[in-house]
């Protein structure tokens, strides 16, 4: 991967970046700006929404909170629309990448027991989460992956749009990925009040069909009440929470929000949590930190500057426990988190915190993998001009196999 054009491109991307994030800083909000915030930049190439299944994926977007801009994307993968089918048997390994761990051009190693599961057309959810701050996101990539997941994992996949730094400094971003799961809490209690409402009425006669009902129910409660999609193939028992880069924080922060809510947030259950390449960092440099700290895209010196556009002066340090998840007393207790498996790139500099926070996970038995991808740069999976790599379609395909071990009715599991 490491190739000339990429090199170049990198160099570019960084020169780029580097002048976004000093305008930034230069037109930086005081404390008394609003707190409604922004969730996209004027620079950003907007993918608009399609309710049609274009590619098998039919996406609508919502505003989801009157007193912020905190919206989301629905990602409903055309298959969700057939009811899930029970696989007569187990699914066969994938020996061939175990023979040959080239046969996807991605060299990958894994740190821990990656069980893996799988079953056939099991629809549930996904929270997906954006790169924070999304300095240099593409809404585009973002689409892209979040329809490639929705398909590959068979998934109703939520994209959190969330405010943005400097705007909305922390906690904002955090606030609004657990914000996206109480709603969908309410959806999914909304939903079953309105079936069970509507099969009372039917039951003592009443004149309604169900969906005359269904309709005088939600007008009862306003339009945007109840959503459709996710009341017709949603599960939110089974949740899993993915996120890219900074977005992997913010998916940490809302599964230990998860934890500590516990039956507050029925009938939502986090089963698992996908990290990938995480922007963790440290007052004291892991190895990593120090030998590719001008890695591809993102070097260590910029990603500074991110960080301190997003903590308030008074809050900035690397240790801080948006930015390093190992700090003490960092809650809740780690044998309490969800499964997490996590992505990782050889060449990314905050690759050695992220393998530290997953061997601590597997330390109390959680079931914690590290992929490894070798010769891999940071977002070589989700940015935008590496989507369509080999390396790329792998990893999507990797996670979706050990998503499916926790989103599966028949625990159809089997290992690498």
């Amino acid at each position: 991967m490491s190739s000339v054009a990429l090199k170049l491109y990198s160099v570019f991307f960084k020169f780029v970046f580097k002048h976004r994030l000093q305008n930034l800083i230069q037109s930086s909000v005081d404390e008394s700006s609003s707190p409604y915030g922004v969730t996209t930049r004027p620079e950003e190439s907007v993918s608009a929404s399609n309710p049609s299944f274009t590619d098998g994926v039919a996406t609508k977007d919502i505003h989801i909170d009157p007193f912020t801009a905190l919206s989301i994307r629905i990602f409903l993968p055309e298959s969700s629309l057939s009811p899930p089918e029970q696989p007569d048997s187990k699914p066969m390994p994938r020996s061939s990448q175990k023979d040959d761990p080239d046969s996807h051009n991605h060299r990958r190693s894994s740190y821990g027991p990656p069980n893996i599961g799988a079953s056939k057309n099991d629809s549930r959810r996904i929270i997906s989460r954006r790169w924070l701050g999304e300095w240099s996101s593409n809404s585009i990539a973002n689409d892209y992956f979040c329809r490639r997941i929705a398909k590959l994992c068979d998934v109703i996949v939520v994209a959190v749009g969330y405010r943005l730094a400097p705007e909305s400094k922390y906690p904002a971003a955090f606030e609004d990925g657990f914000k996206v799961l109480n709603w969908l809490a309410k959806q999914a209690n909304l939903a079953e009040c309105s079936k069970s409402l509507g099969n009372g009425a039917r039951g003592a006669g009443s004149e309604f069909t169900n969906a005359e009902f269904q309709r005088h129910f939600v007008d009862a409660f306003g339009a945007s009440m109840v959503e459709p999609w996710l009341a017709a193939h949603g599960d939110q028992s089974r949740c899993v929470l993915l996120g890219v880069s900074c977005g992997a924080n913010i998916a940490d922060y809302v599964a230990r929000k998860a934890v500590e809510a516990g039956k507050l947030l029925d009938p939502v259950k986090v089963v698992a949590q996908v990290l990938m390449y995480p922007f963790f960092i440290g007052n004291v440099p892991t190895q990593s930190e120090i030998k590719l700290a001008n890695s591809y895209f993102y070097d260590k010196a910029m990603c500074l500057l991110a960080w301190k556009l997003f903590l308030t002066k008074e809050e900035f340090s690397l240790d801080h426990p948006a930015a390093n998840p190992l700090i003490p007393d960092r809650g809740p207790p780690l044998k309490l988190m969800p499964p997490t498996l996590t992505v990782v790139a050889e060449h990314d500099w905050m690759r050695d915190r992220a393998i530290a926070y997953s061997e601590a996970l597997r330390k109390v038995n959680v079931d914690a993998p590290v992929l490894e991808y070798k010769d891999a740069v940071h977002e070589f999976a989700t940015h935008g001009m590496l989507l369509k790599t080999p390396q790329a379609e792998a990893c999507a395909e990797d996670i979706a196999i050990w998503v499916k071990k926790y989103i599966s009715f028949g625990g159809h599991e089997f290992s690498y």
